[in-house]
């Protein structure tokens, strides 16, 4: 199975980040304010879009958001291609530090691509989380 990863708009990420990540929320609650100014990826398995990250970048500082791959191919390094891409890209684009909200259950994935947990956790809707970062 071939994989590749393509920039998309924002509206081609909502359909997987409702599945994945708050399917029994209304679409509009996968939404981000400010969508439109941030740099959408999708990483494509032959025709099919299964994974999906958000890249918002201000100044040299970046936060990613809404990183989700479709459950029934998570752990065969789709979402690690993903995010190796965003981290590349990143680079590229002269950020020096990437950042991201993480579900606490995903530690040990980021742990594997250097980010740290920083600060205290917190709760969103149920599910704790804690700030997760890398220098670049």
């Amino acid at each position: 199975m071939t994989h590749i990863v393509h920039q998309i708009s924002a509206s081609q990420t909502w359909p997987i980040r409702h599945k994945v990540m708050w399917p029994d929320y209304p679409l509009d609650f996968v939404k981000i304010k400010n969508d439109e100014d941030g740099i959408h990826f999708g990483l494509w398995l032959d025709a099919e879009l299964v994974s999906v990250i958000s890249l918002f970048i201000e100044g040299q500082e970046a936060q990613f958001r809404k990183f989700a791959t479709l459950e029934h191919l998570q752990g065969r390094g789709f979402g690690s291609a993903l995010l190796g891409h965003l981290i590349d890209f990143s680079k590229k684009h002269k950020v020096q530090l990437l950042w991201c909200h993480a579900r606490t259950s995903a530690l040990p994935f980021y742990q594997k691509f250097g980010l740290d947990a920083v600060g205290d956790t917190f709760i969103k809707e149920g599910i704790e989380y804690v700030k997760m970062e890398i220098q670049l």
